[in-house]
């Protein structure tokens, strides 16, 4: 195969054709069959964060505060690894291989967790189902940005991450109903939680067989044909509805074919020409994660331990953040297309960091009710969530197509091992101490964190709305 492509080049008016295409109903369908992954990363951490009270139980695993937030920090680094894996294999072997065995690898392994029996089993289980889940960041991110036109990808992306908040939404009123008095006993209720998302997977690895790969990676792997018969069936499928289509304007991409990248060039790239756009990425990813991690994994365990809620009603105390978090992405994603990228990353960071600095005071001095803790992190999250989305967004607009799917996975996972893997810790740490004060200071970094990632937007971010992916980030075999 490095035979038969090597020294060719090939001229190719893919990315412009896709760009130009009006929203369509085909469209639409590869949202629903490729978005779903947030929307079950959504009701994986939102099922562990309210059964977090049941797994403490004899009624579960006779868990510690500690083990939780441990198993909570399994999860993540199994997502780590899958990213990393997956990502690279994204970019080597394509989009459509991989965000097929990513989802698998996620429900089979959920499906695994509802017959977890011990501490160790079910580590293992969230393990796994992390790398399933990590894989899916790199694989969909990457073919979703592909397919969808230039002038609407900010606002579809943050949509389709703000879909991780349906899926909380539903591992709420799930969990509500599994661990209520209407439900089933307790014992065998968190079981069935868990069940739930890996048929839910399950179901949506159905609708996935009809997505197609993405042409623009077909062509960079020379199969010219194959990517020309994909792109000339989607315009068909949109001028039957839409009528005529725009004319392609913008001059034909001239690029050379290989089947790999080798690591020098990858690496090279991030800590070379690009390395100001790495930076920047990976501060974004840092600081989202860390915000979201150290929250929503162990929210139900603060409300239990300083407000004595009991555990019927933890994914209550959950579920007004779910809402708050889709609603922002929904209603501000149309600005990060119209306004801009950069001020709309830096106003949502901003914000975001204040208001979590604001909040932190008076729940240290015991002043805040749990009902106001929850209406003032609502509206934290509906702000936070468009921030959080707007940072894979940029990672995945910012670095070439060669490495899109690995760049994706790397600042991924160096921002879930400094900002998700550590932040459940620290916080299971913060609130073993009993103390409200100590968990205010973690509170306190997490603002820190976002705040630093707006300023750093302000330097050195890149404006990309309404722009060709390959304007941003020129391709590295690009011979034009």
């Amino acid at each position: 195969m490095a035979e038969e492509l090597k020294d060719k080049v090939i001229e190719s008016d893919i990315p412009a054709r896709m760009d130009r295409l009006p929203w369509s109903k085909w469209h639409t369908r590869i949202i629903v069959a490729l978005g779903t992954s947030w929307l079950l990363d959504g009701l994986e951490v939102t099922l562990v964060g309210s059964l977090s009270g049941v797994l403490e139980s004899r009624n579960g695993l006779s868990l510690t505060d500690p083990q939780v937030a441990g198993a909570a920090t399994t999860y993540l680094a199994g997502a780590v690894f899958g990213a990393l894996l997956f990502g690279y294999l994204t970019d080597r072997l394509g989009r459509k291989k991989l965000f097929l065995v990513t989802l698998a690898t996620y429900s089979i392994a959920t499906i695994c967790t509802a017959f977890s029996g011990n501490l160790v089993y079910f580590s293992l289980c969230r393990f796994f189902t992390g790398v399933g889940i990590g894989g899916e960041y790199a694989a969909i991110n990457s073919a979703i940005d592909e397919l969808i036109p230039s002038k609407v990808r900010g606002t579809v992306d943050l949509i389709v991450n703000g879909t991780f908040w349906v899926g909380a939404s539903l591992g709420s009123v799930a969990s509500l109903f599994l661990l209520g008095r209407h439900g089933p006993p307790l014992h065998l209720g968190w079981r069935m939680a868990f069940g739930i998302g890996g048929i839910l997977g399950l179901a949506v690895l159905l609708l996935r067989l009809k997505v197609p790969e993405s042409p623009r990676w077909l062509m960079l792997r020379g199969r010219e044909e194959e990517a020309n018969a994909i792109v000339t069936e989607i315009e068909a499928a949109i001028g039957g509805h839409k009528g005529a289509l725009p004319p392609v304007e913008a001059p034909k991409l001239k690029i050379a074919v290989r089947d790999h990248t080798p690591w020098k060039e990858i690496f090279g790239n991030m800590l070379g020409e690009s390395r100001q756009r790495s930076f920047l990425a990976l501060v974004l990813m840092i600081g989202q994660s860390f915000f979201f991690n150290s929250i929503f994994f162990t929210y139900g365990l603060v409300v239990k331990k300083f407000y004595h809620i009991p555990d019927q009603n933890l994914p209550l105390q959950l579920l007004p953040f779910a809402l708050g978090s889709f609603l922002g992405p929904v209603i501000l994603g149309p600005l990060f297309d119209k306004v801009g990228r950069k001020p709309m990353i830096i106003a949502t960071y901003g914000l975001a960091g204040l208001g979590l600095a604001a909040v932190s005071i008076p729940f240290a001095h015991g002043s805040l009710s749990a009902r106001a803790m929850t209406i003032c992190f609502t509206l934290i999250f509906f702000v936070a969530s468009s921030a959080a989305s707007a940072a894979y967004l940029t990672v995945s607009e910012i670095f070439p197509l060669e490495i899109r799917a690995f760049a994706i996975a790397i600042f991924y996972a160096l921002g879930t091992l400094v900002g998700g893997v550590g932040a459940p810790l620290l916080f299971g740490v913060l609130i073993a101490t009993n103390s409200k004060a100590n968990v205010a200071w973690g509170y306190g970094l997490g603002a820190s964190l976002l705040l630093f990632a707006a300023l750093c937007e302000a330097k050195i971010g890149i404006e990309a709305a309404g722009k060709s992916l390959e304007d941003i980030s020129k391709p590295i075999q690009s011979k034009g």
